[in-house]
């Protein structure tokens, strides 16, 4: 009885001594992947070209707002001018009128939709080779460093304690910024 305790005090012992020794060599590392993207010299290139493609957008829906506008005026004005005998007799055509503003309103809503859609879109297309470029960075550093985790400590990320190894300037080094 005394052997048996002896050999699984011996075995735990040696257990917890093997699995001690393999969470010492596992290393940690941390990098605030949001604000290296804003920082890399790229990203105002990706900015100037979603703004300027947002100003197109804007332009185009401000131009059917206009237009919008100067019909209802024009029909309000007209509607106001007529007596009530003959706002009967055209009664059809108003209600004509009244459709076409109506569907103009809308198409200038799916317009804005369709846009903002649009350049969501393209940001992401924009983005995506950064994101590529940064992930190859960081791996190719934590690598180099002998890392095997690297956390995302951006704001709003799942790492509330950043104590570990930050990649951040070693990346942005290998990233040549």
């Amino acid at each position: 009885m005394m052997r048996n305790i002896r050999t699984l005090m011996i075995a735990l012992a040696l257990f917890f001594g093997a699995t001690t020794m393999l969470t010492a060599q596992v290393k940690v590392a941390h990098i605030d992947v949001q604000k290296l993207l804003e920082e890399m010299p790229e990203r105002k290139s990706i900015e100037a070209q979603l703004k300027k493609l947002e100003q197109g957008y804007t332009a185009d829906i401000q131009a059917a707002i206009k237009e919008l506008q100067a019909r209802a005026d024009k029909y309000q004005k007209e509607a106001a001018a007529l007596t009530e005998a003959q706002l009967k007799a055209r009664e059809t055509e108003f209600l004509k009128k009244s459709e076409e503003i109506q569907t103009m309103e809308n198409n200038i809503r799916q317009s804005q939709q369709t846009a903002a859609q649009n350049l969501q879109k393209k940001q992401q297309e924009l983005v995506e080779p950064l994101l590529k470029k940064v992930k190859s960075s960081i791996e190719k550093v934590a690598k180099a460093k002998g890392v095997q985790y690297v956390l995302d400590s951006s704001a709003g990320s799942s790492v509330i304690v950043a104590s570990g190894e930050d990649l951040y300037s070693s990346v942005k080094k290998d990233l040549g910024f």
